[in-house]
This record gives C-alpha cells, sequence and structure tokens, in this order.
C-alpha cells in the first residue's frame, strides 16, 4: 500500500508551553501532502518533521481562532522566499476571506505564485477537495466561532492481476483490463475462467477524521463511520467536564465515546490544556471507554490503517 500517514506538528492547545506547539498536522496521502490547520511555528515544524514545503500545495483551517491559523501569513511569506511558483490553496469558513486578502495585500503582495481561497461552509458535509485518488470532506464542528473538521477519504484501487493464475491459464496480457472489469476469461478449450480467480482484491480504501475544536456531539460518529483513525480533541479530562462545556471543548472521555460510537480502528488524542504536565491520565479516562488510544506528540508520525 501506498503511504498514508498523519505527521504531528503541534497538538497543544491555546497557551503557549514549553512542551507543546499548538495545532497543526500534515496528512501524507497519494504522495501529497495536506497542512491541516497553520498554528505559530509551523513552519520551523515542517522543517524539523522534513515535510517538503513544495509538496504542500492543500492548506485546510479548521476554525479562525489563532492556536490554529495565527502561521498562515508567515508560511505564505516563506514559500514566496523559497522561489516557489505552484499554486496554493486555503481552505477555511468564508468569513475570513476579507481579512485574509487584507494579510496577503499587506504582507504576501508579491508572490511569485497563486493564492486560491476556497470558503468553507463549516455547517455542512460536503467535499470541499477531490482528485483522482483522494477526498476531502468537511466535518461540522460545535464550537465558538464557525468550526470543522476534515475527513480525508482514499479513493478505492481497482484489483491487482494474479500473475501466477495469468500463467497458469495462459491468459495473454492483452486481456488484463477487461479481467479487471470483471469479465471472465475463456481458454482455447472453452473453460470459463472466474475473473475472480484472476484478480487479487485491492486493500479497502483507508479514512482519516481531523475533528479539531468541538463541544461533544452525540451524533457526530454517524460521519464518520468505520474511520481507520480519528483525531479527536480532548482538551480536559472528566474532573474539567464544566470547563469543556464551558468553552465548547471535549473531555477524553467525550472523545473515546465518538470513536466507539463511529466503530474507529484507532484515536489519537490532542489539543491539550496547557495544565496537563503528563498526558496519560486522558490516555487512561479513553481506554476506560474505548482501547485502542495513543496520545498525539510533536513528532509522532502515524500509519493510517497500520
Amino acid at each position: 500500500m501506498r503511504p498514508f500517514k498523519v505527521h504531528i506538528l503541534g497538538c497543544g492547545s491555546a497557551t503557549p508551553t514549553t512542551k507543546h506547539h499548538p495545532s497543526s498536522q500534515v496528512v501524507e496521502m497519494r504522495g501529497k501532502l495536506f497542512l491541516v490547520d497553520c498554528a505559530e511555528g509551523t513552519q520551523l515544524q515542517l522543517r524539523k518533521a522534513h515535510c517538503r514545503f513544495t509538496q504542500i500545495s492543500h492548506i485546510f483551517i479548521s476554525h479562525l481562532h489563532g492556536d490554529h491559523c495565527l502561521g498562515l501569513t508567515g508560511l505564505i511569506s516563506s514559500f514566496g522566499l523559497t522561489g516557489r511558483t505552484a499554486s496554493l490553496h486555503i481552505y477555511a469558513d468564508g468569513s475570513f476571506e476579507p481579512l485574509f486578502q487584507q494579510m496577503m495585500d499587506f504582507f504576501c503582495s508579491r508572490l511569485s505564485f497563486s493564492v486560491c481561497f476556497h470558503p468553507v461552509d463549516t455547517t455542512a458535509t460536503q467535499i470541499v477537495y477531490e482528485d483522482q485518488d483522494v477526498t476531502v470532506s468537511t466535518i461540522p464542528l460545535d464550537h465558538r466561532v464557525p468550526c470543522c473538521g476534515y475527513l480525508f477519504k482514499e479513493k478505492p484501487t481497482p484489483p491487482h492481476i494474479n500473475r501466477e493464475m495469468m500463467l497458469l491459464y495462459n491468459v495473454p496480457f492483452s486481456h488484463i483490463d477487461t479481467i479487471k472489469e470483471g469479465r471472465d476469461f475463456i481458454t482455447e478449450t472453452g473453460e470459463v475462467v472466474p475473473a475472480a480467480r484472476l484478480l487479487i482484491p485491492a486493500a479497502p480504501p483507508r479514512s482519516y477524521a481531523y475533528c479539531s475544536d468541538t463541544r461533544y456531539i452525540p451524533t457526530l460518529h454517524q460521519l464518520i463511520k468505520n474511520v481507520d483513525l480519528l483525531y479527536h480533541e480532548s482538551t480536559y479530562d472528566s474532573q474539567y467536564k464544566h470547563l469543556a462545556a464551558a468553552y465548547y471543548h471535549s473531555t477524553a472521555a467525550d472523545a473515546a465515546k465518538t470513536a466507539r460510537d463511529a466503530n474507529a480502528k484507532k484515536l489519537m488524542l490532542g489539543h491539550y490544556s496547557a495544565r496537563y504536565d503528563n498526558e496519560e491520565l486522558l490516555k487512561n479516562e479513553a481506554e476506560a471507554i474505548f482501547p485502542h488510544v495513543i496520545l498525539a506528540q510533536e513528532g509522532l508520525v502515524v500509519e493510517v490503517g497500520e
């Protein structure tokens, strides 16, 4: 299978700490790098992660709080200093567009590449990016400002040819395309060889859901059913559920309930409050509800579907 990885650049919340950077990730799939959220320090974290700037053409912003977007202008400016010529696409809530254009006019007015802003409706589930390999869809969330997550999904790939069976039945290679389409092969003696016997099923498509700042949504699992990897904010443990409710955030238990109800294969916690020196208590709380939990940490690379 081709790589499908999530590179954690930052997994802290709004208050700066010496331990965690604020939110930013790179989703690597089918040879493409997608940047998700772009807090302060993102470009330095990209260098530490050895993610090539030139491979990032699409940036998805979940919402317009500083710990998710204040690094965007600086990153675009740095792209200009590297002599970039490839277009850059920004996806964010539509209300950001006027301010974004002002920042571009003031700080990035002489770029050697075009920057295309794509307004996102954070209240709807819709595909905002698609190519021959991948779709990226919005996941409406419940925060103090318009906010959405993003669901990254591979498109199904055709089955693979079983070369040993092809040789066994002396199937000409000119028949490969028709066999992949599901047509049976007829030998010179008239024997019908089912296409399924000549094929190896392709690996099932993998998916990754990024759910940033949000209150617990009992129906959220319906939008991310059977996801391979779910990143869900877990700013607090249940001791501080009153703060989670007040500030429209989630506890580790909330994240685990969503993963359980979605039948996710794995849950990654993140967006930790600065009050925690050790996030193991968040992991322990989540594991009491959902067993397959990992903690996001800067520098962590997670293989989706592994």
